[in-house]
């Protein structure tokens, strides 16, 4: 809030005293989103005159604070107060007067007015729904993140809920289902997916057309707004600002916001902290590469989904050798599937490999002991040579029994060897770190879960 000064303009005195009893009487964060970018212009002919960014805004303000501010006005200027909005976007003005009556039919157009709301189509993909969306530990928050959104978009605290993760994990399918979720849950509610080039081409052709309030007035109907892959904003400086008018309308009036990107907010790069600090509000979550138990089920559900006859050592040969992405899987099933067609040879394990050696590089790996270490001390962020020392410590004694439990596992190594290429310990030393892990594993989900990311990234 401005401060008080002794030749500061009538109108900025008025106004601050008006902001001094609003901000006692809303929420911080709505004083900080909706007031304190408001400037007071002039104050003459009982009328204060307040610049806002733009015609959404001036219309959310008026819309949701008209009775507080009208209360507020009456106390500091007296009554008949009228105030004008000053639009910064537009460079026009729009005249509201606090106590106006209901307007009557005959009265003039109103910009703001909603009274139909229009249909949308929401764009979603009929074949990306939770039905075919197969789950795994490298998404289980992810999907129940969305489940909980889709049940309750109106009132759900993931909210914006940010997906991120690499390309071909899984993000735009889930959205999607998601959308398709809130339709069954909710019909009446109005659900838009679209990419951010898309928004970006929209909101440049509704400049260039004269129709930047056209634009923002669409969206901020929108009961659940998906944005694919928001990081294609970053230096688009005017999208972002009108993506930011739309956002903090949303979030304000309880609409639901779903975002993704290719990496988490906090490294995005090129967009406005204001924007990424909002996207920090809500839910923030991971898709992860899947394990080959994950990958093994997407392939099957596949293979079912499409009618298709793939022989299960096949399946499983492909989800051994595809180990990046979701994408990358279903680009190998469906040029199999061609070939078989196309040379009338039944499809087997040559076959596969001839496929797979096209799209993807498949080298076969030598695992050692040494490897092993160094792995496994990448995954828990330590020095290769922790493990080799003395060290009780927790974090080391866990990685240097995970490797001597993996290079028995995977190696033709003795356990004598393997206690001598690990911290120089005997045969007896391994075979009891072997059995701890074992029994952890028994028990222990969060463990089991980390040795399956090791094992995952070893094959």
């Amino acid at each position: 809030m401005n401060e008080y000064r002794d030749n500061a303009p009538e109108c900025e005195v008025l106004w601050n005293r008006c902001l001094t009893i609003i901000k006692d009487n809303i929420r911080e964060q709505e004083y900080k989103t909706w007031f304190e970018p408001i400037v007071a212009e002039r104050w003459e002919d009982r009328t204060l005159t307040i610049q806002v960014p733009s015609s959404f805004y001036a219309e959310f303000v008026d819309s949701h604070y008209a009775d507080l501010m009208k209360k507020t006005f009456d106390r500091v200027m007296g009554e008949g107060t009228k105030l004008m909005y000053s639009i910064v976007a537009e460079s026009v003005e729009r005249t509201k007067i606090i106590q106006a009556p209901t307007p009557s039919p005959a009265s003039g157009f109103n910009p703001f007015a909603r009274n139909i709301r229009p249909a949308v189509e929401p764009q979603l993909n009929p074949n990306y729904t939770f039905d075919t969306f197969v789950g795994g530990p490298c998404n289980k928050l992810g999907k129940e993140a969305g489940l909980s959104v889709a049940k309750t978009p109106y009132k759900n605290t993931f909210n914006p809920l940010f997906v991120f993760g690499g390309s071909g994990l899984g993000k735009t399918h889930l959205v999607h289902a998601i959308g398709w979720e809130v339709l069954k849950n909710n019909p009446e509610k109005t659900v838009l997916y679209v990419d951010a080039n898309r928004f970006q081409l929209q909101f440049t052709d509704a400049c260039l057309c004269n129709k930047t309030n056209e634009f923002l007035n669409f969206y901020q109907q929108i009961d659940v707004l998906i944005v694919d892959d928001i990081q294609f904003l970053s230096n688009k400086t005017a999208t972002q600002n009108v993506f930011f008018q739309i956002f903090n309308y949303l979030q304000q009036t309880g609409k639901q916001i779903i975002l993704t990107s290719d990496c988490s907010p906090k490294v995005l790069k090129g967009l406005d902290d204001r924007i990424l600090s909002r996207f920090r509000w809500g839910l923030t979550v991971e898709l992860e590469a899947p394990s080959q138990n994950t990958r093994m089920a997407i392939l099957q559900a596949k293979v079912r989904n499409e009618g298709l006859l793939i022989p299960e050592e096949v399946i499983e040969y492909i989800a051994k050798n595809v180990t990046d992405n979701v994408r990358e899987l279903e680009g190998v099933v469906v040029s199999l599937l061609a070939q078989s067609t196309l040379t009338k040879t039944e499809i087997n394990i040559e076959l596969a490999e001839r496929v797979i050696g096209r799209i993807v590089n498949v080298a076969e790996k030598t695992i050692t002991v040494e490897s092993i270490q160094k792995l496994v001390c990448d995954y828990f962020h330590l020095n290769a040579s922790d493990i080799q020392t003395k060290s009780r410590k927790r974090e080391v004694v866990q990685a240097r029994q995970i490797s001597m439990y993996l290079a028995r596992k995977y190696t033709k190594n003795s356990l004598s060897s393997i206690g001598e290429q690990i911290g120089n310990r005997d045969h007896a030393t391994v075979l009891y770190a072997c059995n701890a892990v074992s029994d952890l594993l028994k028990y222990d989900k969060t463990y089991r879960q980390s040795l399956e990311s090791i094992e995952n990234l070893l094959k």
